[in-house]
């Protein structure tokens, strides 16, 4: 049979983990993606991966045995990508960014000024960003602070709004902007660290009546319980514009602090490609020399450069003022007609 390896390896993933929930999580995908996947495999198969109905999650015997069968293929294809990509002529950078970065704009200039250096896109989260960088799956990454900087390279890029998420019918809904202070009453669907300047005005921590933040594995499901009506939800403004729904609005809050945007990299791997990359990013021009700093100006040239000056402004002082006494002047005050 012909597998198709991304299912092998989403269902590796959840015989690892033994909870669908935690490895749709580990693989950034939807849980309902995930159970879909692995139940096209099971078709495939003709057999039960998993014991039906079971909790905690259970392989079967079958199940098992295709797992070392699946792990042995996978490695295979593994084996057979690192020969092709050592037989391409083209290098390669690997750029990751994180959700609710668009790099488009960078990646077109990269591929009109390096068109013989291909460039693949790896979507990150804030969980998996920094170990993508740190594990070199990803080259350089757009990353969202805060990051453990120790051995990195990290530019500072731009900050982000923060907005509340409600439903339409909110009456939040009713403001352009909203105050931190006017969200006091309302329940917030994340951990209160999440937004500590709601936390410290909040009421239900303030009279203990907060109950837990339901358990969320991406910001889309977090959007599908705003949109219930079971809380708030506080997210950077390009996450919210990403899971933007009919039904739910999303307002600025003053008083929360922004998401900032960086451009991160690992200083031993510090490449010329990267080098490239976070230029364009920063806007170098393509004349723009890398690396190359402009050479001070010695004292001698300072000093020439000042008498040079005084000599010019010495030379515009001696010369008599317009309509100063001893000017040439048209006495009828107009302009003189040419031969």
């Amino acid at each position: 049979m012909n597998f198709d390896v991304q299912s092998l390896r989403w269902y590796i993933a959840v015989a690892e983990e033994l909870h669908f929930a935690r490895a749709a999580k580990t693989l950034n995908i939807a849980r309902t993606r995930l159970s879909a996947a692995v139940i096209e495999l099971e078709t495939e198969l003709g057999y039960s991966l998993f014991v039906p109905g079971a909790s905690p999650t259970e392989l079967t015997d079958r199940g098992s045995e295709f797992l070392q069968t699946a792990r042995v293929m996978v490695a295979e294809e593994d084996e057979l990508l690192r020969a092709d990509a050592s037989n391409e002529q083209s290098a390669t950078l690997t750029v990751g960014f994180t959700e609710g970065v668009t790099p488009t704009k960078w990646t077109r200039i990269w591929s009109e000024r390096f068109p013989d250096i291909a460039l693949e896109l790896i979507p990150t989260t804030a969980d998996t960003q920094e170990s993508s960088l740190r594990s070199g799956v990803i080259d350089v990454g757009f990353v969202r602070l805060p990051v453990d900087r120790n051995d990195l390279s990290v530019i500072s890029l731009y900050e982000e709004v923060a907005v509340v998420i409600v439903p339409k019918d909110h009456p939040v809904a009713a403001f352009d902007r909203i105050a931190v202070t006017d969200l006091a009453d309302e329940h917030l669907l994340q951990k209160p660290s999440a937004v500590p300047e709601w936390a410290s005005i909040a009421t239900e921590i303030a009279d203990g009546t907060r109950l837990a933040p339901p358990q969320v594995n991406s910001h889309a499901e977090l959007v599908e319980y705003v949109a219930a009506g079971l809380g708030i939800a506080v997210l950077p403004q390009s996450i919210a514009r990403l899971h933007s729904r009919k039904d739910l609005v999303y307002r600025p809050i003053d008083g929360v602090a922004g998401s900032p945007i960086a451009i991160a990299w690992l200083v031993d791997k510090t490449t010329e490609e990267v080098e490239d990359f976070v230029g364009i990013v920063r806007g170098r021009s393509v004349r723009s020399s890398r690396g190359t700093p402009t050479p001070p100006t010695s004292a001698a040239n300072r000093n020439n450069s000042a008498a040079k000056k005084k000599q010019q402004l010495a030379a515009k002082s001696s010369q008599p003022a317009k309509g100063a006494r001893g000017s040439r002047k048209n006495p009828s005050g107009k302009r003189p007609r040419r031969p």
